[in-house]
């Protein structure tokens, strides 16, 4: 009868043994990198005069937005157009014999001309904030009724302007 008993509390004691016995584990690490690059994006809003009477000034302005990296330096520079490529005389063509003259101003008071830096123009720039934060530049357009004494027919005109950012 002894036998009896033992045999069963021999099973349960092997059996508690074995409910606590763990599987061996072993661990790694390994590391995880990238290199952010400089970087930055531009986009520039339409500056539109509006409509015109050829005997008053006009000014408008538009923005150009501007993203980078945090850290990064950078300038934009605006191009002489697609009518005359001069930044010190810009002008909108319309399709007759006159075109009608312009200029695009870093400034609100209209006194640098918006350009590369160079040959007496001017031009913005700034420290990037992170590429999720937008950074405006205003740029400032003027149309003179005195820069524009010619036959001036009635019509649409147009520049096409390049914004280049550096950085």
């Amino acid at each position: 009868m002894r036998k009896q008993i033992l045999a069963p509390v021999t099973a349960g004691v092997l059996l508690a043994l074995a409910g606590t016995a763990q599987a061996a584990e072993k661990t790694t690490t390994f590391l995880v990198t990238a290199n952010v690059l400089e970087n930055c994006t531009i986009t520039a809003g339409d500056l539109d005069f509006g409509d015109w009477t050829v005997d008053v000034d006009v000014t408008a302005q538009s923005t150009i937005t501007v993203r980078c990296t945090a850290g990064t330096d950078y300038v934009v520079n605006l191009s002489g157009g697609s009518t005359t490529g001069n930044v010190l005389d810009r002008e909108m063509t319309g399709g007759g014999a006159i075109n009608i003259n312009y200029n695009l101003y870093t400034d609100a008071g209209h006194l640098n001309i918006w350009g590369d830096g160079n040959g007496g123009t001017s031009n913005l720039g700034g420290i990037g904030a992170g590429m999720g934060v937008a950074q405006p530049l205003t740029v400032r357009g003027q149309l003179l009724a005195s820069a524009n004494p010619g036959f001036i027919e009635a019509g649409a005109f147009s520049d096409t302007v390049t914004a280049t950012i550096i950085y």
